[in-house]
């Protein structure tokens, strides 16, 4: 990273910086970065993904089935078209 860069950043971020405190920012950014880069190097070998999505709406879930239905759901709307429900629109 070189000075031309933080200016650049402080345009977009369209903050007035000095000298000095640009220099600041650079010597931080190149720390952070050399960390990031100390992360990048760490190997995990036999490592397996998991992920927590579950999906806790399932109709033939016997324990949550009459408490959690799509059904239930949709019968509290006011304004549905078919299995859809209406919201306001949102900007």
């Amino acid at each position: 990273m070189e000075i031309k860069d933080v200016e650049n950043l402080a345009e977009m971020s369209k903050i007035e910086l000095t000298d000095a405190e640009k220099q600041q920012i650079l010597k931080d950014m190149d720390g952070i970065l050399g960390y990031v880069k100390q992360v990048e190097e760490v190997q995990v070998p036999d490592t397996k993904m998991e992920y927590a999505h579950r999906n806790i709406w399932r109709e033939d879930d016997s324990e949550r089935g009459a408490e959690f239905s799509a059904d239930l759901i949709k019968g509290q709307f006011p304004d549905k078209d078919g299995d859809y429900i209406k919201v306001k629109k949102v900007l």
